[in-house]
């Protein structure tokens, strides 16, 4: 079992909506953080960009920081 934000919190769905959870996962510049850095699991990694993009795409947060 992955030591993670996720499973430490027992997050079982990551949903767009929950911007405070999804801004631990980008870098200052705006990037997804690999999966290396921030220890998720395969499965966890694609829910969380997924969750990303689709809060990016609502408005909820910004592409880029400058």
């Amino acid at each position: 079992m992955a030591n993670n934000i996720l499973t430490q919190n027992d997050i079982r769905h990551v949903d767009y909506k929950d911007i405070d959870l999804l801004k631990q996962f980008v870098n200052p510049h705006g990037r997804i953080m690999s999966r290396s850095k921030s220890n998720l699991t395969a499965k966890q990694q694609r829910e969380v960009e997924r969750a990303i993009k689709r809060a990016r795409f609502m408005g909820l947060l910004p592409y880029i920081q400058k």
